[in-house]
């Protein structure tokens, strides 16, 4: 007899369970059909913004005059190569060896000032991407808090409808806001080191 009423009470439990289950899931089903969702191509937002542009442009004229100064110690270099070559073989044992050294030398120091110039450029591209990315997610989110959307995603989205897209929308709100609220004034820069 307590078998019998043991089993009763699991089979009420689970039905009890069950009904609970199927409550819970009507309910979550009725609030997943109000959801108001949306997608936003982040990346899109990161190529066409006036705000990332403004900072591509910024950072180019920041290291256009140092790049040029590389390309300049690039050519001086291959200048050096080819007389080298030209005249190395009536050059003396020591003034060849002199070329050659002097050569060496300035391959490193350009190799050196590549490096440096690399690390100095990724640095402030971090940086400035770092400050656009959080104008573009402050945007993102003020747009979709004014049209009360209870969810946007951006990244790792394999399909959406295009109805459900508010990149667009998002874009003409960063391009009324100007291209000038993403570009700071360029930071003081130390002397650059010669060698």
């Amino acid at each position: 007899m307590s078998g019998c009423s043991s089993s009763k009470l699991l089979r009420r439990g689970a039905w009890a369970l069950s009904g609970a289950l199927l409550l819970t899931g009507l309910s979550v089903g009725a609030r997943a059909d109000e959801l108001k969702i949306a997608v936003v191509n982040y990346a899109r937002l990161m190529q066409e913004s006036p705000q990332a542009k403004a900072v591509q442009n910024q950072l180019r004229s920041e290291f256009a005059p140092k790049q040029q100064e590389i390309q300049g110690q690039q050519q001086q270099l291959k200048n050096k190569e080819a007389q080298l070559e030209r005249d190395g073989p009536t050059m003396s044992p020591d003034q060849r060896a002199e070329a050659e050294r002097k050569l060496r030398d300035g391959q490193r120091q350009l190799s050196e000032r590549v490096n440096e110039y690399q690390d100095d450029f990724n640095a402030r591209q971090n940086a400035e991407m770092s400050k656009l990315s959080k104008i573009l997610v402050d945007q993102v989110q003020s747009y979709a808090q004014a049209q009360k959307f209870d969810l946007v995603l951006a990244e790792g989205v394999i399909f959406a409808n295009p109805t459900i897209d508010i990149t667009q929308p998002i874009l003409a709100a960063l391009q009324a806001r100007g291209a000038t609220a993403a570009t700071p004034a360029a930071p003081s820069r130390a002397a650059p080191k010669t060698h």
